[in-house]
């Protein structure tokens, strides 16, 4: 159990923290702000969880894993169990905080695409960002993880590539690339979270598993160089 575990604990603290910069102190921090909160929370768990569980705190990370021939679907799936109930975990906690605010309106930092949310970008926009960024992201973590990689420095190099991601894209989608911690955050927020709940989980699968395919082929992985 120690690795599920390990997966629980740092899908929670992403989620409260990184969700919880956006919803408790995003008027403070902005865009910026919250970008570096996501991933200076990953980067204390990957330094943390990281040689128990390999820190991957997202199912797409997983199923990434498995294209790529690092992991089996078998030990995928604990993974992906553990993650998406501490993002959930982690967003009941969130929400218990935030709602003891008298200016709480209910917003969890779920993703969203379209009117009325951020930048109003439209579907298209939303899904190619998230598949983009996912298999960029994906390309990193496997690359800052192979063999001949600095391994003192893969998690910092993970962590960074996560704030960069949100630079760009908070304004898009809102930032996923990672189905757990869209899951969350949308079971509390509700409305049109849930309805668009499906893109932040297929888009992230399709960009990981795309460059997990990428890694396998030989392609992109050292130990084939």
């Amino acid at each position: 159990m120690k690795k599920p575990l390990a997966e629980f604990i740092g899908t929670f603290t992403l989620v409260l923290l990184g969700c919880g910069s956006a919803v408790i102190a995003g008027d403070a921090i902005g865009f910026t702000g919250i970008s570096f909160a996501f991933g200076l929370a990953l980067i204390g768990m990957a330094y943390s969880i990281g040689a128990v569980s390999g820190c991957h705190i997202n199912p797409a990370v997983s199923l990434g894993a498995v294209a790529a021939g690092r992991m089996t679907i078998g030990e995928a799936i604990p993974y992906m169990i553990a993650q998406v109930a501490g993002a959930i975990t982690g967003a009941f906690a969130l929400w218990v905080i935030a709602s003891g605010s008298a200016g709480f309106e209910g917003g969890m930092g779920a993703n969203g695409w379209g009117e009325g949310y951020l930048g109003e970008y439209n579907m298209m926009s939303a899904f190619a960002f998230e598949v983009v960024a996912t298999f960029l992201f994906m390309v990193v973590i496997l690359g800052a993880t192979g063999k001949g990689a600095p391994a003192a420095m893969a998690g910092l190099a993970i962590g960074l590539a996560l704030v960069v991601i949100h630079l760009v894209g908070i304004n898009v989608t809102g930032v996923s690339v990672n189905p757990a911690r869209s899951i969350g955050p949308a079971l509390f927020a509700g409305g049109s979270a849930i309805a668009q709940l499906w893109l932040f989980i297929v888009a992230p699968i399709i960009g990981a598993v795309a460059a997990g395919l990428l890694f396998k082929s030989g392609l992109l992985d050292a130990d084939d160089a």
